[in-house]
């Protein structure tokens, strides 16, 4: 066995070690919160972001914050992202950023009237500085990891390595599960999104990062297992992810991995040659057969109520009559509050206070595409036009980095169900940005 997998097999352990250790005294969460962000501004400063340390460091912060949160280490709501933008700040002061990168500073000037428009209409029992950075630290941790990420070259190597940061702190976070809920059959009981399987945190949430998983170790699988013995583990993770994921009974996380991965080995495909391209039409049809099995045993282990779920039926078969679950609401409030305020829209955080006023619903909402048109207006349009056009032109100039559309896709269908309560979604957006080369070039810290 050669030392890489060994190293590989050992960090697996020790993740599994974590996530046990986590289960049983719950205090330790607090001591890997502050542990976790310690090391990277430590690791990240001794290596002065050479390697790229800062994309690694955020990748494990991304992975482990659900963990994190369910066990209620996290000393602020938003620790995800704000790491992140220490860390990303960080590596911009030991290897600088790309002076093209000005799309992503007109991304973050255009969000500054909403804040501003925010502060003074916000009601005064509102908790003013709470709602503005609960709803704009999500773009603010897109935009600074996107100047960050934006033509920054990047060995496929070191990207794999950023995968591999990506795949184990969810290693933690599955064996935590696994603990909290060892029979799914006892705690599945209808068809609503289940927190039980979702170890009493939110399943939207849950279900995003389990997604994720999925989409991480088939690439690991894929791309990066050497050995059989690596395919074995990484194929099995998939497999348990996508056990774990379809049981939280919240359909986007699962959804969102299953059009990653269908991405994915389209675009391989499409830039494979001949013989590749068997290799990949094997790989399409043994992930269809796997995913039938895996679909089968949930089936099972839910007494059938998964089908159900995912037919929009309650436990006794009837068609709900919401499509995504009470979401069409909150879009058509917030669509309704951008035809009212085309401009500027109605600032940051406010949404929530005239929909509780105009409907009495009191919610946050899912969906970040209709949030930012609510509360940023026409300045809310620009920068999801910007958002979605850039990583496609970029990836037409560049196709090395083969992942960056499934990146994308993941920004994209997770903002519509789970807007941006994660991390996750940011900082995997900003990853479709990277200038990937394959072969080996001289490293450039630019100023």
């Amino acid at each position: 066995m050669k030392k890489e997998e060994l190293s590989y097999i050992y960090l697996i352990l020790f993740q599994a070690f974590l996530g046990v250790l986590v289960f049983l005294l719950p205090f330790v969460s607090k001591m890997l919160t502050l542990s976790i962000l310690a090391f990277g501004v430590y690791y990240i400063v001794k290596s002065k972001n050479r390697n790229n340390e800062a994309l690694v460091m955020s990748a494990y912060i991304v992975s482990i914050e659900i963990l994190l949160r369910m066990t209620d280490g996290i000393l602020l709501n938003e620790f995800g992202k704000y790491s992140i933008l220490i860390f990303m700040f960080l590596g911009m002061i030991y290897s600088g950023f790309s002076k093209n990168a000005l799309l992503y500073w007109l991304f973050l000037l255009l969000l500054i009237p909403g804040v501003i428009l925010a502060t003074l209409t916000l009601d005064f029992e509102t908790d003013i500085r709470k709602a503005i950075a609960f709803n704009i630290s999500g773009p603010v941790c897109l935009g600074i990891s996107a100047i960050y990420c934006y033509q920054r070259k990047i060995s496929f190597d070191r990207l794999l390595g950023v995968i591999t940061a990506f795949s184990l702190p969810l290693i933690s976070v599955a064996v935590y599960l696994f603990l909290y809920t060892p029979s799914v059959k006892a705690v599945v009981t209808g068809t609503q999104s289940n927190f039980e399987t979702s170890g009493g945190f939110g399943p939207n949430q849950v279900s995003t990062i389990l997604g994720l998983g999925v989409f991480i170790f088939f690439v690991q699988l894929v791309l990066n297992s050497k050995s059989r013995l690596l395919q074995i583990i990484n194929g099995g993770f998939v497999i348990v992810f996508a056990f774990r994921g379809i049981v939280t009974f919240s359909r986007g996380g699962i959804l969102t991995a299953m059009m990653m991965i269908f991405i994915f080995l389209a675009v391989l495909y499409y830039q494979a040659n001949s013989n590749a391209k068997f290799k990949i039409g094997m790989i399409i049809m043994l992930s269809f057969v796997a995913g039938m099995g895996v679909w089968g045993y949930s089936s099972l282990q839910t007494n059938g109520l998964i089908n159900k779920r995912y037919a929009n039926q309650d436990a006794r078969g009837r068609e709900k009559k919401s499509q995504l679950s009470g979401r069409e609401t909150l879009i058509a409030t917030e669509m309704q509050m951008f035809w009212d305020n085309p401009i500027l829209g109605v600032g940051v955080g406010r949404n929530k206070e005239i929909r509780e006023k105009e409907t009495g619903i009191v919610s946050a909402s899912h969906n970040e595409i209709s949030r930012m048109l609510a509360e940023h207006g026409s300045l809310g349009l620009i920068d999801l036009i910007i958002l979605l056009l850039t990583p496609l032109v970029l990836f037409l100039i560049n196709r090395q980095n083969i992942l960056a559309l499934s990146f994308l896709t993941f920004w994209l269908l997770t903002i519509n169900h789970a807007a941006m309560r994660l991390a996750a979604p940011a900082f995997v957006y900003a990853l479709s940005l990277l200038k990937v080369y394959t072969v080996e070039e001289p490293a450039i810290h630019r100023k």
